[in-house]
């Protein structure tokens, strides 16, 4: 009996590892579209009065682009980058994350990459996370993420037919 109970195990098993594809097909932001959300989120708080610094990231994380408009100060190009890590940590808006989760949002602006302020928006095309914009330099983090949402509404077409 022992034997049967390992041979199905072994044949359950395999099947499963052979439904898995060997090659993945992945939706990743183009350096373009990267680039143009983020002059966008820039022009959209310069509309505003404020100098702002835009970090873009890909689905993966990875700096895609980076901006930090003339009078902007230089800390808030990395403040920009880790609002938008944190957008691809958790998968929604950095304003949305620190409501739900007050409670472990301390611990997580000590983890390098990431910090819990508003500002940080997911960039989805065709329903997939496909990279995130965080802006930062506004006099508030809710100011941030009005530019980053402008820009991406701006944008909209391009994402929808993106992929």
């Amino acid at each position: 009996m022992k034997p049967l109970l390992l041979i199905a195990l072994l044949t359950s098993s395999l099947s499963t590892h052979a439904a898995q594809p060997d090659v993945l097909q992945v939706k990743q932001i183009s350096l373009e579209l990267a680039r143009d959300i983020a002059m966008a989120s820039v022009e959209a708080c310069r509309q505003s009065g404020y100098n702002v610094s835009v970090a873009v990231l890909d689905r993966a994380g990875n700096l895609q682009v980076a901006l930090r408009d003339t009078l902007a100060a230089r800390h808030t190009l990395e403040i920009a980058e880790r609002k938008a890590g944190m957008v691809i940590m958790s998968g929604i808006d950095t304003g949305g994350f620190r409501s739900a989760r007050g409670d472990i949002r301390p611990e997580l602006n000590h983890i390098n990459g990431l910090i819990v302020m508003e500002g940080g928006l997911p960039i989805q095309s065709a329903g997939s996370l496909i990279g995130a914009v965080g802006v930062s330099g506004a006099p508030g983090g809710d100011k941030d993420a009005a530019c980053a949402a402008a820009a991406l509404k701006k944008l909209e077409e391009r994402l929808e037919f993106a992929m």
